[in-house]
């Protein structure tokens, strides 16, 4: 768990940890297109709960905390078998939020979840 604190008080947290994606649930085409490892599940880091103090809203934290989760899924995915990271969204404004960043949807996920490939979270960081 990642805390952001501020003035001894909670400003926000997220989580990691190891996951994994079902190949027959991506995106058709998609395993080929971002030349991702052809086994029937493919190794990904969740990223759990990411939340921010009320007091703090607009003010751009979900935004620096999400930034602080990739770049960290990214440096981790160099030693562990990571190829996307995957976050299930709690709401129709959590999922938009996610989208925003470049999420991609799950086809015909019901629990609103997604993902973003390693390879376009490197791109990101390495400009």
């Amino acid at each position: 768990m990642y805390v952001l604190l501020a003035e001894n008080r909670i400003v926000g947290y997220y989580t990691l940890s190891a996951d994994n994606i079902d190949a027959r649930d991506l995106p058709e085409g998609i395993v080929t297109q971002l030349n991702l490892p052809r086994y029937p599940y493919i190794g990904a880091t969740l990223l759990g709960r990411l939340a921010r103090d009320l007091f703090y809203k607009g003010r751009g934290v979900g935004e620096l905390l999400l930034v602080d989760a990739l770049q960290r899924s990214l440096s981790m995915s160099r030693n562990i078998a990571s190829a996307a990271v995957v976050v299930d969204a709690k709401d129709e404004k959590a999922h938009r939020f996610y989208v925003d960043f470049g999420f991609i949807a799950f086809p015909d996920s019901k629990k609103k979840r997604l993902f973003l490939p390693m390879a376009t979270i490197e791109k990101t960081f390495t400009r």
